[in-house]
């Protein structure tokens, strides 16, 4: 008796290669046969006609560190075909250690959401432990954060560590790898990762690439505000050259002045693999970022010695006058002022989903000053426009790019439901699969790999990413013709729609385009699991 079976779907293994009528049987937690016919009764069968079926979805890149704290049933990933997120990205392990001010940036994130939810830990194990007792509704894994560690050490200081300091930050990034985190990431176009050298970087990516785990980088430039894109770039894939470690490069874009280099890029890391480096990138499907106000636009000299040292110099009136300044500048990247709206900024929820502009009309200031005074009350999340399609779709189509949402698991009810964020937290990988159907950028076997396999294999994960007999039964089944987003800036807390059916460890989190209230997701501590 087998606990699902799957008849008369498409089945597109996650490999790439050409999809094929099959059935498929899951027995507990574990695809056990596939087949056309498979013979024998099931506990439940789901009737695939006419649909692909697919791996579960893995999201290489997200900030939903803390969200199934908040709420459980978080469910805007599932209902995309997710079953696996990777968080503890850009150099934020939100969550652990939360030794020393490390713990600033999870009070900021956790001000956005009305919760009463604190954590009881300060380290990895006891994060990882409480995420599994917790419950969720898809697998989660993470890696230990470089911004949140040097944070933990020498807090918001520009200057290189000592040798002490340097071997306390070393010590904390391998008991979080060894306690069950899968990678290292950074944040490095941010403080206090922008604060840090090179050397000091590399030095910390070895205990990673020392255990067989990956390194992720927020690189320090996706234009010209700081070294540059290129010179960002080789910092990199130079760390996977001088340690042996696989580099993933976040989100990868060409902003502002940039637009129209993504060509570039891509051959940059081409590059880098035909000299032995395992290096690839991964990618959102629109032409907006987002991310908080000190990370995007605040002028990093500003920001040293954390925020209250910033609020101090806001009160300056000379220096004031150079944050602005500095403001003005940083507009270049994304085509002026009226390409930021603000996503969350929680004084004021009115202000949410306005656009720059509009916010200092309503002030009676300029734009830069605006954001100066929005500032003074809180670090408010922005949604940022400097990128073209042209330069998506083409590092989109590149073999060695993943698909990933640089989102969170949200919900559209509760505390997970405030403000304006980007709607990638709700569309990205059906927004992907709906524009391979109207463009045809890449096959659809394609897409499906560079969502399953893909990103399974920078993980090195060993039993998740493909439909193969023995591995996890994370499985998706979705209608090819009519899988689409339907979140927006303006509306953005909206589900995707022909996601029918998701999978979690052979169990049904949607069932016939409906989440059905289970959290069978695991915490992922091994390559293994």
């Amino acid at each position: 008796m087998f606990d699902v079976v799957i008849r008369g779907g498409m089945l597109i293994d996650g490999s790439g290669t050409p999809g094929y009528p099959a059935d498929m049987a899951i027995a507990g937690d574990a695809i056990v046969a596939i087949g056309k016919p498979i013979e024998g009764e099931a506990r439940r069968t789901i009737d695939a006609t006419g649909k692909v079926v697919a791996p579960g979805f893995i999201d290489l890149h997200s900030h939903a560190d803390f969200s199934f704290f908040v709420d459980p049933d978080a469910d805007s990933k599932i209902t995309q075909g997710v079953t696996f997120e990777y968080v503890g990205n850009c150099g934020i392990s939100f969550c652990a250690p939360l030794i020393g001010d490390s713990g600033s940036d999870l009070e900021t994130r956790k001000a956005w959401y009305d919760t009463e939810w604190a954590p009881d830990w300060t380290g990895f194990d006891g994060f990882l432990d409480a995420l599994a007792k917790n419950g969720s509704t898809l697998n989660i894994a993470t890696q230990v954060g470089h911004g949140t560690v040097r944070r933990a050490v020498m807090g918001m200081d520009t200057r290189a560590p000592g040798p002490g300091e340097l071997r306390q930050m070393q010590t904390l990034v391998a008991e979080g790898l060894d306690a069950g985190a899968l990678g290292f990431s950074s944040g490095l176009s941010m403080a206090p990762g922008f604060y840090s050298l090179a050397g000091e970087v590399f030095d910390l990516v070895q205990i990673a690439a020392d255990r067989g785990k990956l390194y992720s980088t927020h690189m320090r430039d996706s234009s010209t505000e700081g070294p540059g894109l290129f010179v960002a770039t080789m910092e990199a894939l130079e760390a996977g050259r001088r340690t042996g470690a696989s580099v993933q490069v976040s989100h990868l874009k060409a902003n502002g002045p940039m637009r129209g280099r993504s060509g570039k890029l891509l051959e940059m890391i081409e590059e880098a693999k035909a000299d032995g480096i395992d290096a690839a990138a991964d990618v959102y499907p629109y032409v907006s970022a987002s991310g908080p106000m000190s990370g995007n636009v605040f002028p990093r000299w500003a920001l040293e010695g954390g925020r209250d040292e910033a609020l101090k110099r806001l009160q300056d009136a000379d220096l004031r006058a150079q944050i602005v300044a500095d403001l003005e500048k940083s507009f270049a990247k994304f085509t002026g002022p009226a390409q930021v709206a603000i996503a969350n900024y929680a004084p004021d929820a009115t202000l949410e989903g306005k656009r720059l502009t509009d916010v200092a009309s309503d002030m009676g200031c300029g734009e830069a000053e605006a954001l100066a005074r929005l500032y003074e009350k809180f670090d408010a999340q922005l949604v940022i426009t400097g990128m073209v399609q042209e330069d998506v779709d083409r590092i989109s189509a590149a073999p060695s790019v993943a698909i990933a949402s640089d989102g969170s698991s949200l919900r559209a009810t509760g505390p997970l439901s405030a403000g304006k964020p980007h709607p990638r937290s709700y569309g990205t990988f059906p927004r992907f699969l709906a524009r391979v159907r109207e463009t045809g950028l890449v096959s659809l076997e394609e897409a499906i790999r560079k969502m399953t396999t893909l990103p399974a294999g920078r993980l090195s994960l060993t039993r998740r990413g493909r439909l193969v007999p023995g591995y996890f039964a994370d499985v998706v089944v979705f209608d090819p013709s009519d899988v689409r987003d339907t979140a927006t800036f303006e509306r953005p807390h909206e589900y995707s729609e022909g996601i029918e059916q998701v999978l979690v460890n052979g169990t049904p989190v949607v069932s016939d385009g409906k989440t059905t209230g289970k959290r069978p997701g695991r915490v992922i501590r091994s390559h293994d699991e």
